[in-house]
C-alpha cells in the first residue's frame, strides 16, 4: 500500500486522509468491502493518485476486475509518476490477455523504476503471451537481477523455456532441454535457500506446453511435482492443517463426502466433458461439495450450485481456499485438471484429504505426490498406461464420461469465396497444438489434394496464430506446396457460427500428439467426418477414441503416413464422405449419457471412502 504518499500528518476522523488510511488498513486486513466504502469516500473528497491505486488494488483482491483497471487507470492519470498505477494497469490488462497494452503500462512502470521487478516479470508474461519467449527470458532475467531472491521470477523464468508456438528452425528437443536444465537449478536454488515464502512460486507459471511434444514427460514432471509439494507441505505445516486421516470404523458416513475443485465451473470444456457429468451423476449417492476457484458464473454455475449440497466460489486467496476445503473433512478430492490454473496447481500440491484423484482436464500426469489416482477413460489410453502416470490409473469404461448433446445454435458460416470443386479441410486446433515436426505432413497434403483450402483460426493471442502461420509459410514453401492458395486462417468464431462451419466443411483433421475432445464432438454432433492420427498417449489419442467408440476405426490413422493417405483418399471421394455422414448420424447417441463410466467413478468412491 501507499500510505506513504500521503505524509504522517493527524487527520480528522471525516477527513480524506483518515478514510484513505482506514480504508488501506481494512484493505490489508481482507475487510475489503469496508475498505472500498472508505477509499471511495477518499477519492471523492480529495482524489489522489495514492488512494485510487489502494482503492484498485481493494477493487483487484474482491475479483471485480472492470472496477480495479478503472481506478488504477485513475491513479496513474492523477500520477503519472506513480510507478506502482501503471503497474497495476499492466496487471489487469494481462488478466484480459490483452499483452500489448499490458506491456505498455508495464514499460512505463519500469522507465519509471527500472528496478521494479514485479513489473518485469509481468512484462516477461507479456512477452511469453505474445510468443516473444527470448524477449520473455530476457526481461525474467531482469527481474531475477533486480532482485535475486524473488523466488516467482526464478519459477518463472524455468518454465519459460518452454515456447507456447515454435518459429521456424527452433527445436522443441533443444528447449526442453533448456527447461530440464533450470528445473535442476530451480530445485538447487530453493534447497539452499530454503525462504519460509517460497510457496509464493508454485503455481505462478506451469509446464503447461510440455504435454504439447508427443514425448514421454513422467520423468520431468516427477521433478516439478516434487518440488512444488515439497514447498507447500513446508507452508502446510506452518498453516497448522495436519493431513486428514480416513474415518475408520463408526465414524465413516452413510454418503461417502466428495469435493470438486476447479476454476472451471462454468460453460468451459472442462466444465463440458468432465465436470457437469460429475455434477449430475455424482450429487445423489455422495454428499457433494464444489469449490468454484474461478470468477466465472453462469447457468452452468447456477447448476452446480442447485446439485451440491455445499458450494463455495471465489474469489479467494489459495489460503482462504486450503482452510476452507480441508475443513470440509472430505473422504475424496478431485481435481477435474491440473496444469491449467494457478490457485489449482498450489491447492493440489498439498494434501487436504485422505485420498485426492486428478483427471485429464489437462490430459497429463500432474507429477505430484499428493494426488493418489488418475481417472482416466479405456477408450483414450494405450496398452501399458500406468507407465506415463505417477499417480495410479483408474481408466473408467468407454469415454469415461457423462456427455449431454451440445445445442444447436443456427447461424451463417464465414465467407470462405472457394471454387465449387475445392475440398474444404478444417484444421481447428489452437496455435500451441501444431508442432513443428508435423508441418512436412499439413504441406504434403496439400500437394497430395492440390484442389483443397486448409482452414486454420486465429485463436487468441492473435500473435500466437501469427508465428504459426509465419513458420507454416516457410515450411510450405520449402516443400514445395502452394501456401497462399491453400492456406486460411480465419478469425475466432463464435460457437454458433463455428458450428455453421463444421456443418459447411468436408473433413476434420485432428491435431496429432495432442488431439482434440470437444472440438471434434461438435463435428460429430455436425455429422463431419474426423480423420485423426492415434498417438502414443492419452493427450493424442482423444478423438481418435470417440471414433473407436463409434465403430468409426477406419477414420483413425497408425502412423503419419497413414494418415495422409487416408485425407488423400476421402478428400477425393465424395460419395464415401456422405455415406460417412450418414454412419456418424445414426450412430452418435452412444456418445450422450453413458451411465457405465459413472457407475464405475462411484464403486471407486465409495471403494476409496471405505
Amino acid at each position: 500500500m501507499l500510505k506513504r504518499l500521503f505524509g504522517a500528518r493527524a487527520a480528522a476522523p471525516d477527513s480524506a486522509e483518515a478514510c484513505f488510511r482506514l480504508g488501506s488498513e481494512l484493505a490489508q486486513s481482507g475487510q475489503l468491502d469496508q475498505a472500498i466504502a472508505l477509499l471511495r469516500r477518499a477519492v471523492e473528497l480529495a482524489p489522489h493518485g495514492a488512494a485510487y491505486h489502494n482503492l484498485a488494488s481493494a477493487y483487484r483482491d474482491r475479483g471485480d476486475a472492470p472496477a480495479a483497471l478503472a481506478a488504477y487507470r485513475e491513479a496513474a492519470r492523477l500520477d503519472p509518476r506513480l510507478a506502482e498505477a501503471h503497474y497495476g494497469v499492466g496487471l489487469m490488462l494481462m488478466g484480459e490477455r490483452r499483452y500489448e497494452e499490458a506491456l505498455a503500462s508495464l514499460r512505463r512502470a519500469i522507465e519509471l523504476n527500472p528496478r521494479f521487478a514485479e513489473a518485469r516479470l509481468q512484462a516477461g508474461n507479456a512477452k511469453m503471451g505474445l510468443g516473444d519467449w527470448q524477449a520473455a527470458l530476457a526481461e525474467l532475467k531482469a527481474a531475477i537481477d533486480a532482485r535475486p531472491d524473488y523466488a516467482e521470477a526464478r519459477w518463472a523464468r524455468a518454465i519459460s523455456q518452454l515456447p507456447a508456438v515454435y518459429s521456424f528452425g527452433t527445436d522443441p528437443a533443444e528447449r526442453r532441454h533448456a527447461f530440464a536444465a533450470q528445473l535442476d537449478a530451480l530445485c538447487k536454488w530453493f534447497a539452499a535457500t530454503r525462504r519460509p515464502d517460497a510457496y509464493l512460486a508454485v503455481g505462478v507459471h506451469q509446464p503447461f506446453y510440455l504435454a504439447y511434444q508427443e514425448t514421454a514427460n513422467r520423468e520431468l514432471l516427477a521433478k516439478y511435482g516434487a518440488l512444488c509439494v515439497g514447498l507447500m507441505g513446508a507452508w502446510q505445516s506452518q498453516a497448522g492443517l495436519a493431513p486428514p486421516a480416513p474415518r475408520q470404523g463408526a465414524k465413516r458416513r452413510s454418503k461417502p463426502r466428495i469435493g470438486i475443485v476447479s476454476a472451471h465451473v462454468h460453460d468451459h470444456s472442462v466444465w463440458t466433458a468432465l465436470v457437469r457429468g460429475w455434477v449430475e451423476r455424482l450429487a445423489v449417492a455422495n454428499d457433494l461439495h464444489i469449490f468454484h476457484l474461478g470468477t466465472t458464473q453462469d447457468a452452468e454455475t447456477a447448476l452446480a450450485r442447485r446439485r451440491a449440497a455445499h458450494f463455495e466460489a471465489g474469489p479467494r486467496p489459495f489460503d482462504a481456499w486450503a482452510h476452507a476445503i480441508h475443513g470440509a473433512q472430505l473422504d475424496l478430492l478431485l481435481y477435474p485438471e491440473i496444469g491449467m490454473d494457478a490457485t489449482t496447481a498450489k491447492l493440489a500440491s498439498l494434501r487436504l484429504a485422505p485420498a485426492q484423484a486428478a483427471s485429464w482436464g489437462h490430459p497429463e500426469t500432474s507429477g505430484l505426490p499428493t494426488i493418489d489416482y488418475y481417472l482416466s477413460a479405456q477408450a483414450l489410453e494405450p496398452a501399458e498406461a500406468q507407465a506415463n502416470y505417477t499417480e495410479k490409473l483408474v481408466a473408467l469404461p468407454n469415454l469415461g464420461c457423462w456427455l449431454v448433446p451440445g445445442k444447436e445454435e443456427p447461424d451463417k458460416p464465414p465467407k470462405l469465396d472457394l471454387q465449387s470443386d475445392e475440398v474444404l479441410l478444417l484444421c481447428p486446433g489452437n496455435a500451441f497444438k501444431y508442432a513443428p515436426q508435423h508441418d512436412r505432413l499439413l504441406a504434403a497434403i496439400a500437394l497430395r489434394v492440390p484442389r483443397s483450402r486448409l482452414v486454420f483460426f486465429r485463436t487468441r493471442p492473435e500473435p500466437l496464430a501469427e508465428k504459426l502461420r509465419e513458420r507454416l509459410r516457410e515450411s510450405f514453401r520449402r516443400a514445395g506446396a502452394d501456401f497462399e492458395r491453400q492456406v486460411m486462417f480465419l478469425p475466432w468464431q463464435s460457437r454458433a457460427s463455428f458450428r455453421a462451419l463444421l456443418k459447411r466443411t468436408d473433413l476434420y483433421l485432428d491435431t496429432i500428439g495432442f488431439s482434440g475432445f470437444n472440438t471434434a464432438v461438435q463435428a460429430l454432433e455436425c455429422d463431419l467426418p474426423i480423420v485423426a492420427r492415434e498417438g502414443r498417449f492419452l493427450r493424442g489419442r482423444l478423438a481418435s477414441g470417440l471414433l473407436r467408440h463409434l465403430g468409426l476405426d477406419e477414420l483413425v490413422a497408425p502412423t503419419d503416413e497413414a494418415y495422409l493417405e487416408l485425407v488423400a483418399t476421402l478428400a477425393a471421394d465424395r460419395e464415401r464422405r456422405q455415406a460417412l455422414r450418414k454412419r456418424i448420424e445414426a450412430g452418435r447417441q452412444r456418445l450422450y449419457r453413458d451411465a457405465e463410466p459413472l457407475e464405475a467413478l462411484q464403486r471407486f468412491i465409495e471403494t476409496v471412502a471405505a
